[in-house]
């Protein structure tokens, strides 16, 4: 759902624009961003899909850097870069990591003093006359 908000917002921003001869052109998101962008989303909604949160929000936060990256280089049309940024913004607020709990500590091994040494058995060396 998350994935498709955000194509449908990247989509929306690159408008198809007037289909009269003499209009200006139309500023237009470039293909290689959108592309990019696209497969971040793929990516994003794929973590979630497999209830990864924590990758998923990793991949937002870049998302989010490649988006800002783009307007600060000027590689956006201005008309697309607030909805654009706050588009990412909106999704990288609503992706939450939860980590995993984590595995209960094992059970502490009580020895009981078995073993080699521990005063079971012959005591050797010594002059009780034990043997």
């Amino acid at each position: 759902m998350r994935r498709a908000a955000l194509l449908a917002a990247v989509v929306l921003l690159a408008g198809c624009g007037s289909q009269r001869a003499a209009a200006p052109k139309q500023p237009h998101l470039p293909h290689a961003l959108a592309a990019a962008w696209r497969h971040d989303a793929d990516a994003i909604a794929a973590s979630l899909g497999v209830g990864d949160g924590c990758l998923a929000q990793q991949r937002t936060v870049a998302l989010r850097t490649a988006v800002i990256a783009a307007v600060n280089a000027g590689r956006l049309a201005p008309r697309f870069q607030e909805p654009l940024v706050g588009a990412v913004n909106d999704l990288a607020s609503r992706v939450r990591c939860v980590p995993a709990p984590a595995p209960a500590p094992a059970p502490a091994h009580d020895d009981h003093g078995h073993g080699y040494g521990h005063g079971h058995g012959k005591h050797k060396g010594h002059a009780e006359g034990h043997d």
